[in-house]
């Protein structure tokens, strides 16, 4: 029985098959290699030697080679020195991709020709890759690329749309990592069809782990403190290329493959492949370090336990976390991530200034979620970096189309409890309408100030647990019940406080008195009705009462608008 393909070489084996299709462009983790029948390959030759093993002629290009012959090589050399002569311009010509575009689309319409003047002769299959696709048929306007990568455009395209080509044994592939850098012509061409070849799933890595140890790496088991099978699903989010350099270097280096050091190496390979596009939180707090919000805590250790037992289809899509500036958002993620026993990654600033790059970092992110298994995602500041519908002014629709992606990725239930997404913002407001509607923001948690002395209590202790305040905890002072401060103004306070006390000459007064003082003297935030407004939004955001102080509970929905539209001038 033939090796099974996976499943983007199948489809794509299939519409070619059928005639529907003579041009994919091939995109994602394309560096990796490939295993098929007991050998890894290179995605070229995986292309070469799986796909096509029978064609006459094969021929690669990239700007850096040039154009090669794989297969049928003599054809090929005998049109090129027919076409060019044997003036020493030859590899000039084959390199510069105008110049190597319009003889392989020569050498084509040879073929084509030749097939129609005698239609009783088998035509030759002829294959056509095209490797880093991105410098030949670039992102951008047309008129503003020029005439020679217009030209290119016009060539590939024409490639794709030809029917001529559809009906006569030639294929043409486009290599590219991101889609999103190929010329928006090229990439949304319905005659041509985009296929995204995957990082490797737990099983297939496990698949590949036994490969490696039946051949280069069998000390890895006697090296390993981890079986084999949970070595594969920690690895997973990596390339094969990207596991076998992680368990070599462990090896050249004689050291003991433990979970931790896997868990280390794992997140710094990942967020070197991202490129700082987002990075795992390491978190030494737990939710026991959150003052108040119980029945937040409540929530989010019950989900914890679903995680845990498998219950996957008893999760929410995502969250969304939403409260004043200062209110904990961050922290309270931050300390879930320190209990939950799944990774928990938080963007970075993945946006970028060069067209068609924000879109690919988005899909490289994507991407690496879904081969993780097991994920929480953390968008802070939510309402900056999840784009808009209709877009932003002057950002070319950049916008937009990040709203778009984001939109299509989070409402995909295939990924219910395996990519769990967490939005905090202090103006969920400004959040598009349906990104937070269930199905992709399941949970809206509103968190707000203390507002007993109990919950002023607890927060002052949590604080001072997370500065290292040298003092204990009886010798505390009282928060002003006149003032309302948030985590953040009370780390503040502290921090002012510890540097008065370790300025003060000898003998020093206590830290007590020097904190009670600077209570006295603080001057919570000025600006009231900003504040008042990011409490009523994310009042009327909440899912669940139970989340909600007893002074909101009883507000109807249309008090809540009402003092929003009227707080909304100050905002």
């Amino acid at each position: 029985m033939s090796p099974t393909l996976p499943p983007w070489a199948r489809e794509l084996q299939d519409l070619y098959r059928s005639g529907a299709c003579a041009q994919f462009l091939i995109h994602g983790n394309i560096f990796d290699v490939l295993p098929h029948g007991g050998k890894m390959y290179s995605l070229k030759q995986y292309l070469d030697e799986v796909m096509w093993p029978g064609y006459d002629v094969v021929l690669h290009y990239d700007r850096s080679r040039g154009v090669r012959a794989i297969k049928g090589g003599e054809d090929w050399g005998k049109w090129v020195r027919d076409a060019l002569g044997d003036d020493g311009k030859a590899m000039q010509y084959l390199r510069e991709p105008g110049a190597a575009l319009e003889l392989i689309d020569r050498y084509l319409l040879r073929s084509l020709n030749l097939a129609a003047l005698a239609p009783e002769k088998p035509r030759p299959r002829i294959a056509v890759v095209v490797d880093f696709a991105e410098f030949v048929v670039p992102r951008g306007e047309a008129a503003s690329l020029g005439g020679a990568f217009s030209a290119n455009v016009v060539k590939v395209l024409g490639w794709a749309n030809d029917p001529g080509i559809l009906h006569a044994n030639i294929v043409t592939v486009l290599l590219t990592e991101e889609l999103q850098d190929l010329n928006e012509l090229v990439a949304e061409n319905p005659h041509a069809v985009a296929l995204r070849v995957p990082l490797p799933d737990e099983g297939e890595m496990r698949e590949y782990l036994e490969a490696l140890i039946a051949g280069e790496l069998t000390e890895l088991p006697a090296k390993s403190d981890v079986p084999v099978d949970q070595l594969a699903s920690r690895l997973t989010g990596l390339s094969r290329i990207g596991a076998k350099r992680v368990l070599a270097l462990a090896l050249r280096n004689g050291e003991r493959i433990t979970r931790q050091w896997l868990t280390r190496q794992k997140k710094d390979a990942i967020e070197r492949e991202c490129a700082g596009l987002m990075e795992f939180i390491e978190s030494s707090f737990t939710l026991d370090n959150v003052a108040g919000f119980d029945a937040v805590r409540a929530w989010l250790r019950e989900d914890t336990e679903l995680l845990r037992r498998g219950a996957l289809h008893a999760l929410p899509m995502g969250y969304l976390i939403a409260g004043r500036i200062g209110t904990g958002k961050t922290f309270i993620v931050t300390c879930w991530a320190g209990e939950l026993g799944i990774p928990c990654v938080v963007f970075k600033n993945f946006r970028d200034r060069w067209v068609g790059a924000t879109e690919g970092n988005l899909e490289k992110i994507f991407s690496v979620l879904r081969a993780l298994g097991q994920v929480v995602v953390f968008v802070d500041e939510a309402d900056q970096a999840a784009g808009k519908r209709e877009g932003g002014e002057g950002d070319g629709g950049l916008s937009g189309r990040v709203y778009s992606m984001l939109a299509k990725e989070m409402s995909d239930t295939r990924n219910r409890g395996r990519i769990i997404w967490v939005f905090a913002t202090s103006r969920p407001d400004l959040l598009e309408v349906d990104l937070k509607r269930q199905g992709r923001l399941d949970v809206h948690i509103p968190l707000f100030p203390p507002e007993t002395d109990a919950e002023r209590r607890a927060l002052l202790l949590a604080v001072a647990r997370k500065v290292k305040i040298p003092i204990a905890e009886a010798d505390l002072p009282e928060l002003p019940p006149t003032i309302t401060l948030g985590g953040n103004e009370i780390e503040g306070v502290f921090v002012r406080g510890l540097r008065i006390w370790e300025l003060a000459a000898e003998p020093r007064p206590a830290l007590k008195e020097i904190l009670t003082q600077v209570f006295q003297e603080v001057r919570p935030n000025a600006h009231t009705r900003k504040l008042e407004y990011m409490d009523l939004v994310a009042v009327k955001e909440c899912t669940d009462v139970r989340f909600l102080p007893a002074r909101y509970r009883e507000l109807g929905p249309e008090e809540i608008e009402r003092r929003i539209e009227e707080l909304r001038r100050f905002v």
